[in-house]
């Protein structure tokens, strides 16, 4: 009895760590001597290259290009302009970091394994360092937006704390923790996989791929916990958070328009009215990017409870192949979406990041025209000078 799994394993992205449990598979000797050994990979790991490998290609490279030059720039922003050196524009900073290195490092190997599923010709350290970035970024990304929510929190509803818990120094304390704590969560799951092979019924070179070589009941409790402390009680936590900070904000509002009619000449009470717009901006964008970014990895992580539940139960239907492939290329497109889109609600939702940003490219312009410009002088005066 053959049990087979997706037919196509190139739509199967390494990036969750999501492979088929080939020790399911249970190929007999008579089998393989009537098909050829290409016929068997075709059949037990589908086509070579997926079938929608230049249309999701395209949106990969449209999605890398505007995220490494919106995360760069955002970067960049934070790093030469002190104002906008703040503890949230460092969570932002770190959150940005952690998005160039899925762009930089993660996409161009998925987009290889689109190109050529079988054989991995990396090797086990690549096979490893693919599983650990996914992982550790997720978890990185994730507690990141915890704890900008958290400080944003604070700042809002109680702002007396701010003073010792909304500083540069606390902000690289607790960012340091959440990387260091990524890394070590991002261990369990690595581990799980490796390079394996085929047996038809020897070891086929062809075959290999990287992919879970671990107990699955283990890599199905992974993946459950992970979930539950890496998304819905991040998300459950963030949504109380931002409840109450709409609740602290509305009867701030409701409190200086009576300020504002009584004190309507008063510098100090116009000030005071200029610093909670301000807030209240800050807060609307970064609640925008904490929507924006659940949205985005909901599939993510539903990718890896369904195909964890088909591991488990071993129910791999027409049906459910078909919805499981459309949640997997709908979950790829976002998780890397959500690693561009920061750099853009930055822009449209923030004054001072726009103002920022804008500085930023016109400064770059100006010089790249002016360099330009001596080049070709330069240039004239060596020619005049020659003649």
């Amino acid at each position: 009895m053959e049990k087979y799994c997706l037919d196509s394993l190139s739509n199967i992205s390494e990036q969750n760590g999501m492979f088929c449990n080939i020790t399911l598979l249970n190929v007999t000797g008579n089998d393989t001597g009537t098909k050829s050994i290409e016929d068997r990979l075709l059949e037990v790991l589908g086509p070579k290259r997926s079938p929608v490998f230049l249309p999701i290609s395209l949106v990969y490279l449209l999605i890398f290009l505007l995220g490494v030059s919106g995360n760069l720039l955002t970067c960049t922003v934070i790093s030469k302009h002190k104002k906008m050196c703040t503890p949230t524009n460092l969570y932002l900073f770190s959150l940005a970091v952690s998005d160039l290195l899925v762009l930089f490092f993660g996409m161009p190997l998925e987009i290889y394994d689109l190109w050529q599923n079988y054989p991995f010709p990396f090797g086990e350290g690549v096979c490893y360092f693919k599983i650990f970035l996914f992982e550790t970024v997720c978890f990185a990304s994730i507690l990141n937006v915890t704890v900008l929510s958290v400080e944003r929190y604070i700042a809002v509803v109680h702002p007396l704390k701010t003073r010792y818990v909304a500083t540069n120094k606390h902000a690289k304390r607790v960012i340091s923790a959440v990387w260091v704590l990524s890394l070590v969560c991002a261990i369990p799951n690595t581990s799980l996989h490796g390079i394996y092979y085929l047996n038809l019924p020897e070891k086929v070179a062809e075959s290999a791929i990287c992919s879970l070589i671990g107990s699955p009941w283990i890599y199905n409790l992974v993946i459950l916990i992970t979930t539950a402390c890496f998304y819905i009680v991040p998300v459950t936590v963030i949504s109380g958070l931002y409840l109450g900070i709409g609740i602290k904000l509305g009867r701030e509002r409701h409190l200086s328009r009576g300020t504002m009619r009584e004190n309507c000449s008063a510098n100090i009470s116009w000030r005071i009215h200029v610093e909670r717009v301000r807030r209240r901006q800050v807060t609307k964008m970064l609640a925008v990017v904490v929507l924006v970014f659940a949205i985005c990895w909901a599939p993510f992580h539903i990718d890896r409870l369904l195909w964890s539940c088909i591991m488990q139960w071993s129910v791999w239907t027409d049906l459910n192949q078909a919805v499981y492939q459309c949640v997997h290329l709908l979950s790829g497109i976002l998780f890397y979406l959500s690693s561009a889109v920061n750099p853009v609600i930055y822009n449209l939702l923030s004054t001072r990041f726009r103002e920022c940003f804008w500085d930023l490219t016109l400064t770059s312009l100006l010089r790249c025209r002016l360099k330009s410009r001596d080049l070709d002088s330069s240039t004239t005066w060596v020619a005049n000078f020659a003649t």
